[in-house]
């Protein structure tokens, strides 16, 4: 069964994005001149999140390693999309969850308005790598139930206010246990954690 990872950046107090969707400060934080180290450290140890665009200027091929499967809601679809980005993750399949997109901008890029929990549900019973949940916050809270793995980035911010990790969620604990934590110079923080079982 392939598994899902949620591979998200966000403040110290949660959020992973202002509270009208700004995030360029994060952005700009990861990679700044003093941010060599952590994206070094990004692109060896999560290469296939990184835009297709990109990847060849950093001596990245079209093979995946860890994810062969994106899936996203149309907040996260959409920055890119209005840069006339269609198709950000061509090396991997693409899934845009959105009830008001009627037809996919690109034949690459699948477009689905059912219940994402059907989704990612049937992805997991197909042959392939793993999953990733590139986001926003609405779609993690509709799929928290399916998360197996969380990759979080904290950036040394406190945003005050904003989107949360996960909304549109209920009081549900679920217990993670932490499998991995590297910290940088510059200040941040990535923790891998993985749901445990039962």
């Amino acid at each position: 069964m392939r598994k899902l990872t949620y591979f998200i950046g966000m403040t110290i107090d949660g959020c992973i994005a202002g509270p009208d969707d700004e995030y360029d400060f994060m952005v700009a934080f990861a990679t700044d001149e003093h941010s060599a180290e952590y994206s070094a450290a990004l692109q060896a140890s999560h290469p296939d999140t990184l835009p297709t665009h990109i990847r060849p200027y950093l001596g990245l091929g079209p093979e995946n390693r860890d994810f062969d499967t994106v899936v996203m809601g149309r907040g996260t679809y959409d920055p890119g999309l209005k840069e006339g980005i269609t198709s950000p993750y061509a090396h991997l399949k693409q899934y845009v969850v959105s009830k008001s997109i009627t037809t996919s901008p690109d034949p690459d890029v699948t477009v689905f308005s059912g219940d994402p929990v059907d989704l990612v549900r049937d992805l997991k019973t197909q042959d392939g790598k793993a999953i990733w949940l590139c986001g926003g916050a609405n779609l993690a809270g509709q799929l928290r139930e399916e998360i197996d793995e969380l990759v979080v980035k904290i950036y040394p911010f406190v945003a005050g206010d904003g989107i949360r990790l996960f909304s549109s969620t209920t009081f549900a604990p679920e217990r993670y246990d932490l499998r991995e934590t590297r910290s940088f110079a510059n200040g941040a923080v990535v923790l891998r954690y993985v749901k445990r079982a039962g």
